[in-house]
């Protein structure tokens, strides 16, 4: 059942800093995250780490790895693994569309971020091309000559 005419009300939990850095985003995408009750709860917590973590699609269904969700202090038997693949929640078409993309040469799924929308915990994927450290230098370049350029606008005002 849709919401008619409300507001979506969204809590950032965790962003992956270097991931537009490292990476050139091709596309974006929004995906579900299965957890179990601890992990939302660690989530809620802002326990939670990007850094070095991927997605990939596997037989029709789409995994995050390498993501790190701290252990919840009060969980019953130990709660859940940190390290452990969770599966992405995606419509079929999307699956495909994006496994479609990771296909071609040299582009991988990488997590942008980590939110609550609407009290449902969210990934934002990114489709992504590997930069090289000269990609890296010449874009660090562009942004400070870009700033340089609206410093000198502002001046002038």
């Amino acid at each position: 059942m849709a919401k008619s005419g409300g507001t979506e009300k969204v809590k950032v939990v965790a962003t992956n800093r270097k991931a537009r850095r490292n990476y050139t985003v091709v596309d974006t995408l929004e995906a579900g995250l299965s957890l179990v009750g601890s992990e939302v709860k660690s989530l809620r917590e802002g326990r939670v780490d990007l850094k070095d973590s991927y997605a990939h699609v596997d037989r029709g269904e789409v995994f995050l790895l390498g993501c790190y969700i701290g252990p919840y202090e009060f969980a019953r038997e130990g709660g859940h693994d940190p390290e452990r693949e969770r599966k992405l929640l995606l419509h079929r078409r999307e699956i495909d569309r994006v496994a479609g993309q990771v296909a071609e040469k040299g582009l991988t799924l990488i997590p942008l971020q980590i939110y609550f929308k609407n009290g449902k915990a969210k990934v934002e994927l990114g489709v992504a091309k590997g930069r090289s450290t000269v990609d890296k230098r010449q874009v660090m370049k562009d942004r400070e000559h870009e700033r340089e350029i609206q410093r000198s606008l502002g001046r002038r005002r």
